[in-house]
């Protein structure tokens, strides 16, 4: 039987406080990767979504001018607010939501406060407990939030799992394949311009609104025809 969202709510609860004490190297080093890639601005409001214990929010909120951390689990998101606190972070706002209701202030135009520009949206090792078609549904409404940019760090299949030894549990987990993935991505009007495989059952995707990667291509392209550097460089800059 596949679980429920309460299910999934109620089983981070109970392992909100060790949560942090128990990730692995694999896990640490898609948040790591997660957190270089979504690079905000000071002017920058990001989505943070299956937030937990706040890690992903909490590495950004320096360089960004607003955070928001959403999960499903009161726990997990009570240990997020307390680190907030014991680190004086201030510009971090965690709550309840969800991928396919990710509770954006003004989000349905009815909220009080105005409505919210997304401007990057984060995740860090929780998609992957939906099913393929429920990730197609939570990556588009993402996708309407028109962020510049969307990157997904969770456990992905770049290989076939070994059986014997797979990185998820089977009975709680559905991850995708790194393909199904990548043309969800594209399917929702995002251009793919980052993979980054950590282990063959977990990576980052990185993809960016087409009409913003098509921009910086632009931009990319004009550097390398400038006269300036016109028999000077054979490729063009970063």
């Amino acid at each position: 039987m596949t679980p429920s969202i309460d299910d999934h709510a109620a089983r981070f609860d109970e392992k909100a406080a060790s949560y942090d004490d128990s990730k692995s190297e694999e896990y640490r080093a898609c948040a790591s990767l997660v957190v270089e890639h979504a690079a905000p601005g000071p002017d920058d409001t990001v989505l943070d979504l299956g937030t937990g214990t706040g890690a992903i929010a909490l590495a950004l909120a320096d360089d960004a001018g607003r955070v928001l951390g959403r999960d499903i689990s009161e726990g997990m998101l009570d240990q997020a607010r307390e680190k907030a606190r014991a680190q004086g972070i201030e510009n971090v706002e965690f709550g309840e939501g969800r991928f396919r209701d990710p509770n954006v202030p003004g989000g349905d135009g009815s909220a009080d406060d105005g409505v919210t520009d997304v401007d990057i949206v984060t995740s860090n090792f929780a998609m992957h407990h939906l099913s393929d078609e429920e990730k197609r549904e939570a990556i588009e409404v993402i996708a309407a939030l028109e962020p510049r940019r969307f990157v997904l760090g969770d456990v992905m299949l770049f290989a076939e799992a070994d059986p014997g030894e797979p990185f998820y549990s089977p009975e709680v987990d559905d991850p995708a394949t790194v393909g199904v993935l990548a043309d969800t991505f594209t399917d929702a009007g995002f251009a793919l311009t980052a993979v980054e495989r950590v282990h063959d059952q977990v990576g980052v995707l990185v993809g960016e609104r087409v009409r913003v990667a098509d921009e910086r291509n632009a931009r990319l392209q004009a550097v390398s025809s400038s006269p300036e550097l016109n028999g000077t460089r054979g490729t063009p800059m970063d």
